[in-house]
């Protein structure tokens, strides 16, 4: 895992995290290509420095006034990030987020959306995918892309379509007027860059997605932006969708990071509407998987997916993380013709745009995981115990 995590325009960017500080617990911190500097005096957790007015301004500020003291050398932090052979006396970087409830947006593109019919339509068996995949094709065509979610036409199709007798749960979010949104993990047990991420060990089919994922506070206000692998289970999804909670929330199945980069005069939402992700997995039998995911292809701006997230009928005091979905589905066959793509134990996944870095985890069971251990009691006995609560 020697791929540096930092945007190549770091220098740029305003870049937030939190490191592991053996002897204090979680700290937030600011990461130039240089130095981690310590953010404590600022703030105790990022969700508290979201709530603040302009925290890219304070940040800054900070930084350019010395209250932010050097804590150890970035590249020496991100080495020692590398779960498979972490040194627990020094540093490491942690997912950014800490209270903050973590959401996600679901068949948000086209292409992601067919693959959740084929897998509705295959029960999660790998196996018939790619016959059901041309069936649902040659119904259904690849022109939903058009179709404005929501809108008269979408309703009109959506007609059509039961008519023919291929509707499905997933078209309905796909193109009607609501979005899918659920709960991707709980506060506090995202994993980040360098650590390990959890496959179910009963699960057959499975893939990794890669997704811009929002900052959002409290009141709704987007304030920056990172990446994150909403780790997904295809066989569990597709035999019920009532067993999503189990598709989608395992132990460490959620990765976010490796930084939060603040939107400042440099970076906002309209970067974000044009963020192209690309996806690399490389096996440990030497199998490599190429993919890509284009943010200007979503059927949902991402504002109307925090919207849809967070309003007058559900809020987050502590702010919210939103994956916002992937045009990412692989089919490559790994195992044998017409089986698709599934991870293997040892995976090395990496998520990256030039706008935010790279994301870097390696793959094992979800049982096999470092367990998490560590919640939000503990989190603010740490804060008392150091003087940050007031």
């Amino acid at each position: 895992m020697n791929t540096s995590p930092l945007p190549p325009s770091s220098e740029q960017a305003l870049l937030i995290g939190r490191i592991w500080l053996p002897g204090a617990g979680p700290t937030l911190v600011a990461v130039t290509s240089d130095n981690v500097l310590d953010l404590s005096q600022l703030a105790p957790t990022c969700s508290a420095l979201l709530e603040q007015d302009q925290p890219a301004a304070r940040v800054r500020q900070s930084i350019a006034s010395g209250q932010a003291p050097r804590l150890a050398e970035t590249a020496a932090v991100v080495r020692n990030s590398d779960e498979t052979g972490r040194n627990t006396a020094l540093p490491w970087f942690m997912a950014p987020c800490d209270l903050q409830a973590v959401k996600a947006s679901g068949v948000t593109f086209v292409a992601s959306m067919l693959e959740r019919v084929i897998e509705e339509q295959a029960r999660g068996d790998a196996s018939r995918a790619e016959a059901v995949r041309q069936a649902v094709v040659a119904v259904i065509g690849d022109n939903l892309r058009s179709v404005k979610p929501g809108s008269p036409e979408a309703a009109r199709l959506k007609e059509v379509l039961l008519a023919q007798g291929m509707w499905s749960q997933y078209l309905e979010v796909g193109i009607g007027p609501d979005a899918e949104i659920f709960t991707k993990a709980q506060p506090m047990s995202a994993v980040g860059s360098g650590a390990w991420v959890g496959i179910h060990p009963g699960s057959q089919w499975n893939n990794p997605e890669p997704e811009i994922v929002l900052a959002a506070n409290s009141r709704g206000e987007v304030v920056g932006a990172t990446l994150g692998n909403d780790v997904n289970l295809r066989d569990f999804e597709g035999r019920s969708a009532l067993l999503l909670g189990k598709a989608k929330d395992n132990n460490a199945s959620c990765a976010i990071g490796p930084f939060i980069r603040l939107f400042d005069e440099h970076f906002g939402i309209d970067d974000v509407r044009q963020c192209e992700l690309s996806l690399n997995v490389q096996g440990p039998e030497g199998f490599v998987l190429q993919g890509s995911s284009s943010l200007s292809q979503i059927s949902r701006d991402p504002l109307d997916l925090v919207g849809q997230a967070m309003g007058p009928y559900h809020q987050y005091p502590d702010g919210m993380m939103l994956f916002l979905g992937t045009m990412f589905a692989p089919t490559q066959d790994r195992h044998g013709p017409g089986q698709g793509f599934t991870h293997v134990v040892g995976d090395v996944v990496r998520v990256s745009t030039p706008l935010l870095g790279t994301l870097v985890n390696r793959v094992t069971t979800s049982d096999a995981a470092p367990p998490w251990s560590y919640g939000v009691n503990a989190l603010m006995r740490d804060l008392a115990r150091r003087g940050l609560l007031t």
